[in-house]
């Protein structure tokens, strides 16, 4: 009788499992809300501990805020660190004008010995 089911079909082509009897993971649905006004719902786990407070719009991919959330508490992050920044963590103003004028003079007195840039063409 199996034999006669399968017949006429291809593997992969569609599926002849039902949903009876299986039971779903338990969810939880949080609505969103994007600027330009499209609202949307995203389902979770149940049991996920932290909801993102933001997620991308589906219509037009703007930044969407939960709906349920009141406070919309703005986490401000750090400030990306520039090169300048770390640099300063390392050094003073006075050590760095202090290396500057060592580097000044030794381009004036004629560059860096053996160096490419440096070297007179004959």
């Amino acid at each position: 009788m199996s034999e006669r089911a399968l017949r006429g079909s291809r593997l992969g082509a569609t599926s002849y499992e039902t949903d009876r009897d299986i039971e779903l993971a338990p969810r939880q649905v949080v609505g969103y809300a994007c600027p330009k006004g499209h609202a949307f719902e995203v389902p979770f786990s149940a049991e996920a501990e932290e909801v993102p407070v933001v997620w991308e719009c589906r219509v037009c991919g703007n930044v969407a805020l939960r709906a349920d959330n009141p406070e919309q508490d703005d986490k401000r992050g750090k400030p990306a660190r520039t090169h300048w920044d770390m640099l300063m963590e390392r050094r003073t103003r006075e050590e760095l004008e202090e290396i500057l004028e060592e580097r000044l003079a030794v381009l004036r007195a004629g560059g860096i010995p053996g160096h490419p840039a440096t070297r007179k063409s004959a």
